[in-house]
C-alpha cells in the first residue's frame, strides 16, 4: 500500500524554456457547466450536470521576481506548458519511500501579467493567468485526463465521455 506525503519538487517549461525559481503554480479547478431542469412531471427543480462541458478554466503561475520568461507568457498567442511535478509516497509494506511522476500538459493564453511589487530584500510576488484550452495529466506515465475544450474530447481514466456527442455532430474521425 502506498501513502501519498508530499510533492518533492517540480518544473514548468514552455517553448524548451525552464522556469527556473518559480514559486508555485495554481492548477485550474474543473467545474461542470450545468443547466436548471423543471417542468411538467418534475417535483420541483434540478441541476442537471452537461456532460463534458466545463467552465472556463484559468492557470496561475506564481514567480518570485519579474523574469523575461514571465514577459514571454504574455506574448499574445498559444502556449503549450508542461509542468512536471515529483510526487513523494510511503510504501508502507517495505517502510521505503517512493517516486510518483505527475505531467501536466495545457495549452494557454495569456489573461494577466501582475508584474508584482518593488521592495528591498523581498520577492516581487510576480504572477500571470492563463485561460486553458487543453489539458492532459499523466500519472506514471499513463493519461488520466485530457480535456479538449475546442475538439470535444473530456477523457477520464479510459473513458472518452464525448466520442458519442463528437460521432453525433460528425465530429469524429
Amino acid at each position: 500500500m502506498r501513502v501519498n506525503e508530499s510533492i518533492i519538487n517540480f518544473a514548468v517549461y514552455s517553448d524548451k524554456i525552464n522556469f527556473l525559481g518559480m514559486a508555485d503554480v495554481e492548477l485550474p479547478e474543473l467545474s461542470n457547466m450545468t443547466a436548471q431542469i423543471s417542468g411538467a412531471g418534475i417535483g420541483g427543480e434540478y441541476e442537471s450536470v452537461i456532460m463534458g462541458h466545463l467552465q472556463a478554466m484559468t492557470l496561475k503561475l506564481n514567480f518570485r521576481t519579474l523574469t523575461k520568461e514571465a514577459v514571454v507568457l504574455y506574448e499574445q498567442r498559444n502556449h503549450q506548458i508542461d509542468l512536471r511535478v515529483a510526487q513523494q509516497d510511503k510504501d508502507t509494506v517495505a517502510g521505503q519511500p517512493q517516486v510518483t511522476g505527475v505531467k501536466h500538459i495545457m495549452v494557454v493564453q495569456p489573461k494577466k501579467l501582475h508584474p508584482g511589487k518593488v521592495n528591498p530584500a523581498s520577492s516581487a510576488d510576480a504572477s500571470g493567468e492563463y485561460a486553458v484550452t487543453y489539458w492532459a495529466t499523466f500519472i506514471d506515465g499513463k493519461k488520466v485526463l485530457e480535456i479538449d475544450i475546442l475538439n470535444f474530447i473530456f477523457f477520464i481514466n479510459d473513458t472518452d465521455y464525448l466520442r458519442d456527442v463528437r460521432r453525433v455532430l460528425g465530429k469524429d474521425s
